[in-house]
């Protein structure tokens, strides 16, 4: 398991918003809700960091939904 440091702030490609929305009805706000999930897991998503690491967290949200969110970590 990885761990990594708490999130400062969210910032989501707002391409993927609406998508998300329609395609599985998964908030921007349910999907950091999983981030916050103390027995949620990180792996690395080894298959997709080219560019950038890239990390593959399950979790769930305050509804007890099971989401599967693949993100990166930027600091700027």
């Amino acid at each position: 398991m990885i761990i990594l440091p708490e999130p400062v702030a969210f910032i989501w490609d707002e391409g993927n918003r609406q998508k998300n929305f329609e395609k599985h009805g998964v908030t921007l706000r349910e999907m950091e809700e999983v981030f916050f999930d103390p027995s949620k897991k990180i792996l690395e998503d080894k298959l997709h960091s080219d560019a950038e690491d890239r990390y593959i967290l399950v979790g769930q949200t305050k509804g007890r939904r099971l989401l599967f969110v693949v993100f990166a970590i930027r600091q700027d």
